[in-house]
């Protein structure tokens, strides 16, 4: 039998779930405890326990990226914040940084942003991450300019420029920085970063 009670039943967010963008959100906004979930390709992924390693990862680069905005105020610099990519993917960017004007992302409904940010940061395990697969093909398919993946545990970060529809990987130059295309002045000293040496990476930001 069918009540009103069946009818505002929303059922819980679940690993493997396959879902449109739409009911994806109003599970997860019946769901205020839950910390990040993401659509991918349609499926539905719950984040795993988050390491201590992931989180100093993450910390530093958005002390990077915060520096950048202090500079630019054209600029803003988001960290576990939804994008709406397309019908079927909806992420939470470790980090993200996007133009507020003349850009390629705007504020959608709910205070979410839609579209793709010129520049995409996750924090990866290792090498076999999604992050490095499923996750780099859609950015790649909605149009995100740059992509940044640090392997906190291969001690290594990929970062990747969108050209002529692939993502290249772009290495340091002789002085070991990757300065991005998008945004000029943001500077990265990979090794600096690996080592944690976060004076360093913040004085390298122009």
């Amino acid at each position: 039998m069918v009540t009103a009670q069946n009818l505002d039943f929303v059922p819980p967010l679940e690993n493997g779930d396959r879902l449109t963008s739409i009911e994806f959100e109003r599970r997860y906004e019946a769901m205020p405890e839950l910390k990040k979930a993401e659509l991918i390709e349609g499926v539905v992924f719950l984040a795993s326990p988050v390491s201590l390693s992931h989180g100093e990862g993450q910390s530093l680069l958005t002390g990077w990226l915060i520096a950048y905005r202090k500079l630019h105020d054209t600029v803003r610099v988001h960290s576990d914040t939804s994008v709406r990519l397309d019908p079927d993917n909806q992420f939470q960017p470790d980090i993200f940084l996007w133009r507020t004007t003349g850009g390629t992302a705007r504020i959608g409904d709910k205070d979410i942003l839609e579209g793709a940010p010129e520049l995409v940061v996750e924090v990866a395990a290792s090498s076999v991450s999604r992050d490095l697969y499923s996750k780099k093909n859609v950015y790649r398919r909605n149009g995100v300019r740059e992509y940044i993946v640090w392997r906190v545990r291969d001690g290594e970060l990929d970062w990747f420029e969108l050209t002529e529809g692939q993502y290249v990987r772009r290495d340091p130059a002789a002085d070991g920085i990757i300065e991005s295309a998008q945004f000029p002045g943001l500077r990265l000293p990979v090794q600096a970063l690996i080592d944690g040496d976060l004076k360093a990476v913040l004085d390298a930001v122009r």
